[in-house]
């Protein structure tokens, strides 16, 4: 086994994350704790006062997907086809009319022009057995018109829940009986994916073109290095029963998911090995999002809010601001995320004296 170097005064966290694969599961989990322990103890030197608070949406619709460019612009999108957009970071939001009633399930933007939704349709509206029940929209022309795009090939019966795209090229969308599409084109063409699993898949990251992965119900856990071409099962250590609804990851090793009665699994190998933390809750937990090596939010039902300085090893409730289901979070830096769920509800979150993310 090679000796591993650790400096008080720098953490070679490649070098340490590769060490670690060396080790038995055993000494892997302990090694998981000391790596998490020393890369939180930066970060937690510079936190400041942070809160979350409630924006005014003008809509009681359940809000199911968030996405923001930037800490001004971004988009909400809901059941009854809400979709609403703001400019100024949220103090005031405008409807859009992407020309339907249906639930819209996911939002992506690409860019000031470009973006997509995952559109869900009520079965008891469907007029034949033919037609799928879902579809995406898309807009190219910033959100002002929208065009229905259905992918060729589909279970007209799967329920797609989710879109994740690397770039504005490289994108996946996924959801019932383990179905995965993935477009290479920026959506012109979308071709199904051979996947390993039948369960149904909740929730995916990718952190770039090649490395995804993708999470779900019956303790499952999929991740590809060649853009989905291949899949494979990742190992839940004690997963049984897990149902698995969102994953966040920072660069290719480190990752986290989330899941039904407060369970959350964590990776420091890229997703082949997880392991369970303690959250301290036993909420649903419905979206993560890890900022950095140390910090992270998850949401969940109940308007449950934790957070983590220091990798998941300790998790934190943040006083109640709503107590509506909490279903979708996006950040796009240490100082601007957004938390979004039932009844219209929009909470914005803020820390002084931050860093930015490095774009």
């Amino acid at each position: 086994m090679p000796r591993i170097n650790i400096s008080p005064r720098r953490v070679n966290r490649t070098s340490t994350a590769r060490a670690s694969c060396l080790l038995p599961p055993a000494s892997r989990l302990l090694h998981l704790v000391l790596f998490l322990l020393l890369t939180a103890h930066c970060s937690m030197l510079t936190v400041k006062a942070a809160n979350w608070t409630r924006q005014s949406t003008g809509t009681m619709s359940w809000l199911h997907g968030v996405y923001f460019l930037d800490q001004n612009r971004g988009w909400v999108a809901g059941s009854g086809g809400t979709l609403l957009e703001t400019t100024d970071g949220g103090q005031t939001w405008r409807r859009l009319n992407p020309l339907t009633k249906d639930n819209l399930r996911d939002v992506y933007i690409a860019n000031k022009t470009i973006g997509w939704l995952v559109v869900e349709r009520d079965l008891l509206k469907l007029k034949t057995n033919d037609e799928p029940r879902t579809y995406l929209l898309k807009t190219e022309d910033g959100g002002f018109s929208w065009r229905p795009v259905f992918l060729n090939g589909s279970d007209v019966n799967a329920r797609l829940v989710r879109v994740v795209f690397a770039d504005t090229d490289r994108g996946w969308v996924f959801g019932e009986s383990g179905v995965v599409f993935a477009t290479r084109d920026g959506g012109a063409h979308w071709l199904r994916q051979a996947s390993p699993t039948k369960y149904l898949l909740l929730g995916g990251a990718f952190v770039d073109s090649a490395h995804g992965w993708l999470v779900g119900a019956g303790a499952t856990i999929i991740q590809t290095s060649d853009g989905g071409t291949t899949w494979k099962n990742g190992n839940v250590r004690d997963g049984a029963g897990a149902r698995f609804t969102a994953t966040s990851f920072v660069g290719n090793s480190l990752g986290w998911a989330v899941g039904i009665g407060g369970r959350v699994f964590a990776t420091i190998d890229g997703g082949r090995t997880w392991f369970e933390q303690r959250s301290n809750v036993d909420v649903d937990l419905l979206d993560v999002k890890f900022i950095d090596a140390s910090t992270g939010w998850a949401v969940g039902s109940q308007g449950t809010l934790l957070s983590t300085r220091d990798g998941g090893m300790h998790w934190s409730a943040t006083s109640n601001v709503t107590s509506h289901a909490l279903e979708r979070l996006f950040f796009v830096d240490q100082n601007h995320g957004w938390a979004v769920g039932f009844g219209g509800t929009v909470l914005t979150y803020s820390q002084a004296g931050a860093p930015r993310l490095k774009s």
